[in-house]
Formats: structure tokens, sequence, C-alpha cells
């Protein structure tokens, strides 16, 4: 049944030419993330998300988190099966990042995809002899994408220096770029429990990989982990994400706004940045890096060139946030202006640095260095029909690489 059952989910009804299991309601509603695990790079070939999971060796996780669903179980039941699977599957991505592996150990698609398999079976989910609401239903994807994302696995150990750091997921997946990776989340996999060498001596880093959507940061999954890690009174936040071509940069400012750009469920967001409720967040507009921004830049990784971006860019005194030309520039924010964007831009990359930094002030954690790194951007394979090429994962490899070699700076 294990293996029916995984396969059916895996790849998925409406794809799938096998029937759904009972205990499953393939009419239930998607979000536009979990819809994508049916699309393919040509119209023979095999879905991308669920491919993806079965080269990594994911199927299994897949299968075991679905085959429990269609037993008997309470909600309560339910939740601890979704917090423990969804850690499982945290641990097994990080485990395969940093070990030998027949697919690229430095892809994190796989893990993308894993969580989306699980998640849409969440929601399809019918259990035996009670009706799951909304709330429960909304409560169960919840704890599952947290825990598998290592937002719940914040663990410092005692006498080392502590680094936290977050990437992100793939982000801009329509048409044959679904198959895009993220080499912010392929770095987090890559760190995550790592002890690294700095100037100052061993460093433990704990890592998560956040979402991109507007929804989650909304509900504080930023501060739930930078929170915990907090509370270690760590040495330093470094919030990670995929910028400019060619080049890192350390971002000098986060701003207080979101310029709108769509979601990976296709939802913009316009306004100022909103709070998370149950955290200390001042209302201030910028906040500057506290990272050590020189030595990053001189420290010579390679193989790209780091650069120090002072860009930032303010509404204009007297005028309405959102309406008119924002000012652009390169000096200092002005007293009392309202942010339009961080040195990092205006989308979930420069908000995911101001919340961590905001938070940061809140707790007046003030030995603890806070900033946004961002990387050079993955391109594609060279074939559009193709998940993967020689080229694709040497560029991954050198910019994770990279990442590691600046955390290890600071």
């Amino acid at each position: 049944m294990a293996l029916t059952l995984g396969l059916s989910l895996l790849t998925l009804p409406a794809v799938a030419h096998a029937q759904p299991a009972p205990c499953f309601d393939p009419n239930a509603p998607l979000t536009v993330e979990e819809q994508r695990l049916g699309d393919r790079l040509t119209p023979t070939g095999p879905a991308v998300g669920p491919e993806l999971v079965r080269l990594a060796g994911f199927e299994d996780d897949v299968s075991r988190f679905t085959t429990r669903l269609c037993e008997p179980m309470s909600l309560s039941q339910a939740l601890y099966h979704a917090a423990g699977r969804g850690t499982e599957l945290w641990q097994a991505a990080v485990r395969r990042a940093q070990s030998p592996q027949t697919w690229d150990a430095y892809d994190d698609r796989p893990l993308y995809w894993a969580r989306l398999l699980a998640t849409k079976a969440l929601r399809q989910w019918q259990p035996r002899g009670w009706q799951l609401d909304a709330a429960g239903r909304a409560r169960l994807v919840d704890v599952f994408d947290r825990t598998s994302r290592g937002v719940e696995e914040v663990r410092f150990a005692d006498g080392v220096r502590r680094i936290a750091v977050t990437g992100f997921d793939p982000f801009q997946l329509s048409g044959t770029s679904v198959r895009r990776s993220n080499p912010a989340g392929a770095s987090a996999l890559r760190l995550d429990g790592k002890v690294v060498d700095t100037p100052s001596g061993p460093a433990v880093v704990q890592a998560a990989v956040l979402p991109v959507l507007w929804g989650s940061f909304d509900q504080g999954i930023v501060e739930r982990f930078y929170g915990s890690a907090l509370r270690s009174t760590p040495d330093a936040l470094v919030t990670v994400s995929q910028g400019r071509p060619g080049q890192f940069d350390v971002e000098r400012w986060a701003g207080r706004w979101r310029g709108g750009f769509p979601d990976n469920n296709d939802v913009p967001a316009t306004g100022v940045v909103p709070d998370a409720a149950g955290w200390p967040q001042p209302a201030v507009e910028f906040i500057e890096t506290t990272l050590p921004h020189q030595r990053m830049v001189d420290a010579g990784t390679t193989p790209f060139p780091v650069r120090y971006n002072r860009e930032f860019c303010e509404w204009p005194l007297g005028t309405v946030p959102g309406t008119g030309t924002p000012s652009c520039r390169t000096d200092e924010p002005t007293p009392g202006a309202a942010a339009a964007a961080g040195s990092g831009g205006d989308y979930l990359s420069n908000e995911s640095m101001y919340r961590a930094n905001r938070l940061r002030l809140g707790l007046s954690a003030t030995t603890t260095a806070g900033g946004h790194l961002h990387t050079p951007v993955l391109g594609q394979p060279a074939d559009p029909a193709a998940l993967t090429d020689a080229a694709f994962e040497h560029d991954r490899r050198a910019i994770v690489d990279q990442v590691v070699a600046l955390v290890s700076v600071i």
C-alpha cells in the first residue's frame, strides 16, 4: 500500500493515470505553488517537481507521510505526525546537502517540491470518522511547512560562536522556469549545523529556508526563526537571497517597504512592512547592517566579486508613501523620510533583512551583528527541456561555496 499511495501522491491527481487514494479529495483547492507540481518541461516528460523528488531519493519520505494519513488518527495525532515528518524531511535534506550524492548534493529543489507534495496531501486529506475544519487543516499545513524548513530546529552548541542564517525557496517558476534553483536555499542546507572557522574562532551555524510568500512573512516566520536564535545570543544574523548577476552584495540598508512584486502564489503586496504579532518591533524606516562588511569585501573569496551596496530609496518628505517618485541615492537617508527600498530592493529579500534586524533591535541584542547577503543570480540549464547540466551544477556549487566562505569571515 505504501508504494502505491506514495506513487499516487508523487504523480498527483489530475496529472497521474492512477486513481488517488480514498482518503484524499482530488478536488480540494490547492495553492498556486502546489498546482505547479504538475508542470512539465515537455508534453511527454515527467512533472518536474515529483521527478526532482524521485531523483533526490525523497520518494520514501513523502510516501511514509501520506500512507500514515490514510490510517485512523485524531487531530492531535495528525499534528504530531506533521511535525515529526516535517522535521525528518528537513534533516534528510540537510544530510543530503552535506554528503556525496548520485544526484547533485547542492540541489535545493527536491526539498521544495517534497514539501509541496506533503502540503498538497494535507489540503486533500479526508480523515476517517471525523471532519477536519479549515482552521485545523491550516494548522497542519503550517506545522509541516515550518518544521520542514528548519524554522523549529534552532539548536546552538555551547562554547563556540553562533551564527543564524536563512536562505529562500526557488521563485519565479512559470513555464520552463519551474526548474529554477535558489543558491540561497542551497547555502542554508549546506550550512545548517556546520562549525565554520571565523576570525574570532569556531562558530556553529543554524540555518533555515524561508518561503517566497508575503503571507508567511505576515504570520511571523522570520521572527519565529530569528527570535528562537536570539534567545541564545548569537554573534550574527545573516539573511541570504539571490540578487543580481555576477556579484555578491553585502547590503547596507533594509527598508520598511514592500514594492508589490508577486510571490510564489502570484500574490502581490504593497505598503509598509507589517508587524508580526507577539514580537517587539520598533517602527524604524531604515536599518543599517552591522555585519563586518569591509572584511567580507576584502576577504578575497572567489570566484565572484563582493561589493558593499550603499543604495537606498526614500519617499520625498511631505509626500504619501507609495505615491510620487522615490529618491534613490547612496549617501544617508533623510531624517524623517519613509523608506521606499532598502539596498537590496523592496521584495522579500529586503524584508527578511528588515524583519530579522527589527527584531534584533527590539530585543536589544546589542552584541549581535545583523545584515543581508545577496548572491549572484543562478541561471538555468541551457537545454530548456533539461533539469540540470554540468554548467548549472558548477555555477550553483561555486555560489554556495562562496556563501559558506563569506559566512566564515563574519
